[in-house]
């Protein structure tokens, strides 16, 4: 999978932000400080939490600048 400067990967969810459209109301840093972190680069460290908490956590972007998908090497188990 490409990938972009902001991108990040934990190899089963890719995570991006869109800068042009974020809103900058820290909802990510507060929400999951560990994860998006503000004076840190790069900010953005998937391997600090769960994929599912990371999911819930990106789902709560107001501007919908973060947005993820799940990776071309992660087989969803059903």
């Amino acid at each position: 999978m490409n990938t972009n400067p902001n991108s990040f990967t934990n190899g089963k969810i890719v995570v991006s932000y869109n800068p042009k459209i974020c809103s900058h109301s820290d909802v990510c840093c507060r929400g999951l400080a560990e994860v998006f972190r503000a004076t840190v680069i790069p900010w953005i460290d998937l391997d600090a939490a769960s994929t599912l908490e990371i999911m819930r956590q990106v789902k709560k972007c107001p501007s919908g600048a973060l947005t993820f998908c799940y990776s071309d090497s992660f087989e969803l188990v059903k």
